[in-house]
């Protein structure tokens, strides 16, 4: 396999993204649900391209896409509770390619056993959780009780628990409602849990979206939680201290160095697909801060690959 890469402020290196959604036909058909249309007529309100039918072609599109941008692999987020098989399937395609994360809502009932079937492909290499979007505490019985069972199967999970302000943009654009309960946000909830797991990894994206201080903390206190830079980091608007993607980083490198930090885009969907805007914004971020190439590309690549490894 030729490994893709980009040109960067340090030169050619090539580079993972911790963070893209995989926007299925079954997450379409989920949301055209809600708003009680067929999927076609969801996407034309969307004014985006109808996904196909088979996840393998989705598959597809985002390795042409990557080959198109130069990004060398990817990790991807199914994207509802229940799509996993989606991302099943485009791992088993790309499995040199692609990294596999699924959504779990430990309150659904059959939550332990989706998820020990799911990595029993071993096509899922991690769990995502969203307790605001759930309406849970990453505390809960039931997420103890799921991470237990895990345990004996799969010791080296990763964790991804979103944290901090949480906002899904295709149901903003689609007029659905979001009830999401801030409550649950907080990084510090997950600081018991990363301690009472210390063989698993924790990844919180976009440097905690508001709780930066408060993810900084549970990262400092838990060598085995890191950081992802996903998205436009919107939440710099909240706080004062921060409002400069260099002031950002700077604070996240003296906190945690650079082996715990994996870029991500946060991209989801075409026709936009891969969100070049991202990578480059926090890539001039970086270059300007001074840092060295090496320590560059283990935030842009290394430490995503050694993570999943």
């Amino acid at each position: 396999m030729i490994v893709p890469a980009l040109e960067t402020p340090w030169g050619t290196m090539p580079v993972a993204d911790a963070h893209v959604h995989f926007f299925s036909r079954a997450f379409y058909a989920a949301l055209a649900a809600q708003k009680q249309c067929p999927v076609a007529s969801l996407m034309e309100m969307l004014g985006w391209p109808e996904p196909p039918e088979q996840p393998e072609a989705l598959a597809q599109t985002w390795t042409r896409e990557l080959d198109r941008r130069g990004v060398a692999h990817a990790a991807l987020i199914a994207s509802i509770p229940g799509d996993e098989g989606s991302v099943i399937a485009a791992v088993k395609r790309f499995p040199q390619r692609f990294h596999g994360y699924m959504m779990v809502d430990p309150c659904a009932e059959d939550a332990a056993a989706s998820v020990i079937a799911a990595l029993g492909t071993g096509c899922i290499h991690g769990l995502c959780f969203f307790p605001a979007m759930h309406r849970y505490s990453i505390q809960d019985a039931r997420v103890t009780a799921l991470l237990d069972a895990v345990s004996a199967v799969k010791p080296g999970l990763i964790v991804f628990v979103h944290c901090g302000a949480l906002t899904v943009g295709v149901r903003n654009k689609l007029g659905l409602p979001s009830p999401f309960d801030l409550r649950f946000s907080n990084p510090v909830d997950l600081h018991a849990v990363a301690l009472r797991y210390p063989q698993f990894r924790f990844v919180i994206p976009h440097f905690g979206a508001g709780y930066f201080r408060e993810a900084l903390m549970v990262a400092d206190l838990c060598p085995n939680v890191f950081l992802d830079t996903s998205s436009s980091n919107g939440w710099m608007r909240y706080d004062d201290d921060h409002p400069d993607l260099r002031n950002v980083f700077r604070r996240a490198l003296a906190v945690m160095g650079p082996c715990r930090l994996l870029f991500g885009s946060d991209s989801s969907f075409f026709p936009r697909g891969w969100n070049a805007a991202v990578f480059e914004t926090q890539s001039k971020a970086l270059y300007e801060l001074g840092i060295e190439a090496s320590e560059a590309r283990l935030i842009f690549h290394d430490n995503l690959i050694r993570l999943f490894s």
